[in-house]
């Protein structure tokens, strides 16, 4: 046993050692590379701005004056996205919005379901907004509600149906969640008929998901084809009879653009024109959404020319997206498959747990609550300093004829 002058030294060694070595900060890891940025919804290039397009051999240039903002072509069938411009630019809606509403709102009610107006149904529309004529007090089909809706863009259709539907914050909150799980993340609903206001907005993607989603239903598809309609008016006060009045679609390319099965244009001093057209030819649909080009009458011209377009390209391009399916019940998404096809871009589901490791537990880190933050270096470090600390005191035994 050393004599206790030299037991002191060694232990006045370690002592000295070992507070220092807590003190000192532990190995400084290599600065990392920054997380890559979520991917966007439908594949990389839809997160790019400007037009994108991947043409092969004998492919036609795409129309050569476009105005809008933001547009999208793409494959109602297979969800291709052809070429778009600026998609998921966040832009005011106008009454394309109504494409969300009638996807989340048309399933619940029967076509011939008749529901009489109370007035408080018809108050608070926007000021300037487009109105069928619905009067209070009087019954109407809910077929008929449709009409106002899609021929019309009544915004007074639109308040009567919310209110069937359990009112419009009820509404609102509906179409949001709908939105969610169509996987349509550029839009925020704020009013069911898309009036303008503060912080409503969508994008040429989202609403091609809508329309996409939307002509699935046999019903939505038959309203925004149909061309011009009755509508029930008043009762006349001298014969008892209620009249009608007829009604006609404002979507400019319907019944002029050939193949044209419709879907919904829009118009807000905000906006300006936003417009989802969907056409069929050869066996092919496609659909194409353009937001605020320069002037009202340059949406449907445009529209026309990339419809044009897409027809003649489809075979002649790679596509440069994919619209996304509907997220499963339950939220759970697809994972991405790194191409432009399937549900690229969409986020992968967090990894199962790992099986509980049979090995050692390492030293605690500073992520694990309730540790030191040292860290695995900290602590190789302190190991390191105090194992040359013990070869000195040896050393130190060695020099003095003892061993430890």
């Amino acid at each position: 046993m050393p004599k206790r002058p030299e037991l002191a030294h060694l232990l006045a060694v370690y002592a000295a050692a070992v507070p220092v070595l807590l003190a000192a900060p532990a190995a400084v890891a290599a600065p990392q590379e920054p997380p890559p940025p979520p991917a966007a919804i439908g594949g990389e290039r839809m997160g790019l701005s400007g037009v994108q397009v991947a043409p092969l051999a004998g492919a036609p240039a795409l129309p050569g004056d476009l105005t809008g903002q933001s547009w999208v072509v793409a494959d109602a069938a297979s969800g291709d996205v052809l070429a778009s411009s600026n998609p998921h630019r966040r832009l005011a809606p106008a009454s394309t919005l109504k494409i969300l509403f009638a996807d989340t709102v048309l399933p619940k009610f029967d076509r011939n379901l008749v529901h009489r107006v109370a007035d408080a149904e018809i108050q608070g529309i926007g000021a300037g907004s487009s109105l069928v004529g619905i009067k209070e007090d009087l019954d109407y089909k809910v077929e008929d509600l449709w009409r106002g809706v899609f021929l019309s863009s009544g915004n007074d259709a639109v308040h009567v149906l919310s209110h069937m539907n359990g009112g419009i914050q009820q509404t609102v909150t509906e179409m949001q969640a709908r939105a969610t799980a169509l996987q349509a993340r550029d839009t925020k609903v704020v009013s069911p008929d898309g009036y303008d206001m503060e912080g409503q907005v969508s994008s040429a993607y989202d609403l091609t998901l809508f329309a996409r989603a939307g002509l699935r239903n046999p019903d939505f598809r038959m309203y925004c084809a149909t061309r011009d309609a009755m509508f029930p008016g008043a009762v006349d006060k001298n014969s008892g009879q209620r009249g009608s009045f007829g009604i006609a679609n404002t979507d400019r390319l319907l019944g002029k653009y050939p193949g044209l099965i419709g879907v919904k244009n829009g118009f807000t001093t905000e906006a300006g024109s936003t417009f989802v057209g969907a056409a069929e030819r050869g066996g092919r649909t496609l659909l194409v959404t353009v937001m605020h080009p320069t002037t009202y009458q340059k949406v449907y011209d445009e529209t026309a020319a990339l419809l044009d377009w897409g027809f003649a390209a489809a075979d002649k391009v790679t596509p440069v997206g994919r619209l996304v399916d509907e997220a499963p019940a339950g939220g759970t998404e697809p994972a991405p498959t790194g191409q432009a096809g399937g549900n690229a871009g969409v986020p992968a589901p967090p990894p199962h747990p790992s099986p509980t490791p049979t090995a050692a537990p390492t030293a605690p880190t500073a992520a694990a609550g309730g540790g030191d933050g040292l860290g695995p270096a900290g602590w190789l470090g302190i190991a390191a300093a105090l194992a040359v600390a013990g070869a000195g005191a040896r050393h130190l035994l060695r020099r003095r004829g003892r061993t430890a």
